[in-house]
C-alpha cells in the first residue's frame, strides 16, 4: 500500500502526468484557484507522500508499521508478552469541506492505509480535484479504487445523508461547529464520529529577527503563508503579531509585506472570487481607511484596481479575524505575554502558530504557545504545509480511525 501511494504521488509530481495536466488546465475554472496556486498546493501535498514519510506515519500512530497486517509487538510490549493489531472502519465516510482540496486528498490517503471502503461527500463544486485523484488511483489499481466513491451535493439533504450514515462504520467531517453538531446528532449510536471544527491561525515575529538583511526573508515567508491556497485553509494566518523594539518597526514590516504581496500577485495571482466576497473585502478596506484618516496607529495597503490583497497595520493588538482571500492584519505587540492575552478570545480554537524567531527563543515560544492551547507550532512560511505526520487539531489523524485488538500471550 505504501508503494502504491508513494508511486502515485511521484506520478502527480511529473509535469507530463495526464491527471496533473488536467488538474492544472481545467483546475482554475473548476476551483477558482490560479494555475500557480494549484501548482504550489499540489506539489506541497504530493511531496509529502514518500515511502519514508508514510512508514514514519504508521510507526508514529500505531507503534509498528505492520499493525494493520498482523499481530506484532514493540520491544516494550514484547517484554510484557503482549501484542496487538489494528483494523480500519469497514465503510469510512468523509464529509469534506469545500474551501481547499488537500485535506480531502489526505483523508482519502488515510482511508487507503486503513484498508477501508470510502465514500467522500464533497461540497457543491468542490469535487474536481478529489475526482481526478480517484481516477488516477483507478488507473494504478482498479480493484482498490472500486472501493472509493466521490460524490457531491448541498449539505442538509437529510434523506440522502440518513441512508449514507446508516451504512457507515466511521464518519469524519470538517466544517463549522454547528454543522458538526448537526451531523453527530443524526448519526446512529454505533457510528464513530471524528469532527474537525472551526479553527484560526496566526503568525508571531520577534524583534530579534526584525533587523538586518534577514527581514526580507521573514517578509517573504509571511507572504508565502498569506497566499498559500489564498489564505482559505484553517492553517492560514488571520494576523501576524510583530514585536516592537526591533530595528524594523511592525509598521515597516507591514509595509514591506505589502510590497511582497504586490510581487506575489504578479507571479501567483489570487484568481477570481465572487462579487459578494469582493464586496466584503472592499467594505472592510473602507472601514480601515476611514480609521487611518482619524488615527495614525492604523495604516492600509491594498492592491490597485482589485481586491487581490490587503494589509492592515494596527497598533491595537486585539486579535482580529480576517475576511481571508489574502487580507492580512499586522499587529504591533510588546511581548509574548501581551500577545497571548490579546488572543485569549480565540483560545481553544487556534490550530497553527507560525513563528519567526532566533533559535535560542524558538523553543521557549513553542512551549509557551503549546501550553497556552495551540496544537501546531511551525516556522513562518510553512503554515499551510504541514508534514504528513502532523496531528490534526492535536489528535492522531490515522490513529483515531482504527480500532485496536490486543493479544495477551
Amino acid at each position: 500500500m505504501i508503494k502504491l501511494i508513494s508511486d502515485l504521488a511521484e506520478n502527480w509530481l511529473q509535469p507530463d502526468y495526464p491527471f496533473r495536466k488536467l488538474a492544472l488546465d481545467q483546475g482554475p475554472a473548476a476551483t477558482g484557484f490560479s494555475h500557480a496556486t494549484l501548482v504550489r498546493g499540489l506539489d506541497s501535498f504530493f511531496q509529502e507522500l514518500t515511502r519514508e514519510n508514510l512508514h514514519a506515519l504508521l510507526v508514529q500512530e500505531l507503534g509498528h508499521a505492520h499493525r494493520l497486517d498482523e499481530m506484532c509487538a514493540t520491544a516494550a510490549e514484547g517484554k510484557l508478552q503482549r501484542a496487538a493489531m489494528v483494523r480500519g472502519p469497514e465503510l469510512l465516510v468523509h464529509i469534506a469541506a469545500g474551501n481547499i482540496p488537500n485535506p480531502t486528498l489526505l483523508s482519502i490517503v488515510l482511508g487507503l492505509l486503513t484498508r477501508s471502503a470510502q465514500f467522500v461527500k464533497c461540497g457543491r463544486g468542490a469535487s474536481f480535484l478529489p475526482r481526478l485523484f480517484a481516477h488516477s488511483l483507478y488507473e494504478a489499481d482498479a480493484k482498490l479504487a472500486s472501493c472509493l466513491e466521490i460524490a457531491e451535493w448541498r449539505g442538509g439533504d437529510a434523506a440522502l445523508e440518513a441512508a449514507l450514515f446508516a451504512e457507515a462504520s466511521c464518519v469524519t467531517a470538517t466544517g463549522s461547529d454547528e454543522t458538526l453538531a448537526d451531523i453527530q446528532r443524526r448519526l446512529p449510536r454505533s457510528v464513530r464520529f471524528l469532527g474537525y471544527g472551526h479553527r484560526v491561525s496566526f503568525g508571531y515575529v520577534t524583534r530579534d529577527v526584525l533587523s538586518g538583511f534577514g527581514v526580507k526573508k521573514i517578509v517573504a515567508r509571511a507572504a508565502e503563508d498569506v497566499i498559500a491556497w489564498n489564505q482559505l485553509g484553517c492553517l492560514s494566518p488571520h494576523l501576524i503579531y510583530a514585536e516592537t523594539g526591533g530595528a524594523v518597526s511592525p509598521e515597516m514590516f507591514a509595509e514591506k509585506l505589502a510590497e511582497e504581496l504586490t510581487r506575489c500577485e504578479r507571479d501567483e495571482p489570487r484568481g477570481e472570487i465572487s462579487v459578494e466576497l469582493s464586496a466584503t473585502i472592499t467594505s472592510r478596506r473602507d472601514f480601515y481607511r476611514v480609521r487611518a484618516v482619524a488615527v495614525t496607529e492604523t495604516q492600509v495597503w491594498a492592491s490597485e484596481g482589485s481586491t487581490a490583497w490587503t494589509v492592515v497595520y494596527e497598533a491595537d493588538a486585539q486579535f482580529q479575524v480576517s475576511c481571508l482571500n489574502r487580507f492580512i492584519y499586522v499587529k504591533a505587540i510588546p511581548n509574548l505575554d501581551e500577545a497571548l492575552r490579546q488572543a485569549d478570545a480565540v483560545r481553544g480554537q487556534v490550530s497553527t502558530v507560525g513563528i519567526a524567531a532566533p533559535d535560542d527563543r524558538a523553543q521557549e515560544l513553542a512551549t509557551r504557545f503549546g501550553s497556552w492551547g495551540a496544537t501546531r507550532i511551525c516556522p513562518l512560511g510553512q503554515m499551510q504545509n504541514p508534514p504528513l505526520t502532523w496531528r490534526h487539531d492535536g489528535r492522531p489523524a490515522l490513529g483515531d480511525l482504527v480500532e485496536w485488538i490486543g493479544w495477551e500471550q
